[in-house]
């Protein structure tokens, strides 16, 4: 199959290099090009799944160069999207679907503003860690679950295809009908430790093992659950604190990619985290006081950049 992915970060890297490692024709699509003609001489993949460099993948920073693809896999930062979306046109065959995987909430609404919605497909990447150390060299920490959803929700033959491809590169990777629940697991997961480690610059094993800081990020995620409940998302937990637990003890070791950007002197996906929680618990009447916190020193310290 041929495979285009869109944002080769950190994760996208990771992305490229399993699909191309399992056989598929993968075009790495970015706007860096000094990481693009590094890719193009062969990239290098350290961590969870090994040290090793794969060749074979396409890379390039202009989409028309790759032509219409099988599937587009849209990795970028959550304030790429739309950019990215209006350039991808030559990679768009009549049926390819658009599977965009970011952190946070509006990623659907994004890319729904400049084409078709029915190509849209919504992704969560569960307890990853990844970071780019340098032109074409990838590094991921921890690879735990891929999940894909319709934009519109629904159990689909596509949708089944998409799971199996990914499965078939080695992921592990489930459908989910309630793209609502979905997304929100994940969000509440995010903005939990995202600002919070951003705004300590500490690991989350650093911030759970501190009674001040764990309940900092406990109760930015509690915020987010209950802003959930109201907006009647259905959400496979009735606690936030076990749910959270359980999956800090997965990523202990890692630093969000909120705090790798801050340190890096980027700008951060805080509008789509941290940031949009008071937005949302708004429509429900109910106050954020602790993401608003978060997000205000975020802010405050990307100001500098």
């Amino acid at each position: 199959m041929k495979i285009a992915i869109v944002g080769v970060g950190a994760m996208g890297g990771v992305y490229a290099g399993l699909f191309a490692e399992a056989g598929h024709e993968v075009w790495a699509i970015d706007v860096w090009p000094e990481h693009v003609d590094a890719i193009r001489s062969g990239m290098r993949l350290e961590g969870f799944s090994g040290d090793r460099v794969i060749t074979g993948i396409h890379s390039t920073t202009d989409p028309a160069e790759a032509g219409p693809c099988d599937l587009v896999v849209l990795a970028t930062k959550a304030a790429g999207v739309a950019p990215a979306a209006e350039k991808m046109g030559p990679l768009l065959g009549p049926e390819t679907p658009v599977l965009t995987i970011q952190n946070g909430l509006g990623a659907g609404e994004r890319l729904s503003s400049v084409m078709d919605p029915g190509r849209i497909m919504l992704g969560i990447a569960q307890a990853f860690g990844a970071s780019v150390k340098g032109p074409g060299h990838i590094h991921h920490n921890n690879m735990h679950l891929i999940r894909v959803g319709e934009l519109g929700g629904g159990d689909t033959e596509r949708l089944a295809d998409v799971v199996q491809l990914w499965r078939g590169a080695g992921f592990q990777a489930e459908g989910y009908p309630d793209t609502d629940q979905m997304i929100w697991e994940k969000f509440i997961c995010n903005v939990s430790f995202s600002a919070p480690c951003t705004v300590f610059d500490r690991t989350i094993g650093e911030m759970m093992s501190e009674p001040g800081t764990r309940a900092f990020c406990l109760g930015c995620g509690t915020e987010a659950y209950e802003v959930a409940r109201a907006q009647k998302i259905n959400l496979t937990f009735d606690d936030p604190v076990p749910y959270l637990e359980a999956f800090a003890q997965k990523v202990w070791e890692g630093r969000p990619s909120m705090l790798l950007d801050n340190l890096a002197g980027r700008h951060s996906e805080i509008d789509a985290l941290n940031g949009r929680v008071p937005i949302e618990g708004e429509k429900v009447g109910l106050p954020c006081p602790m993401n608003a916190t978060a997000a205000a020193i975020v802010r405050a310290k990307e100001a500098a950049f």
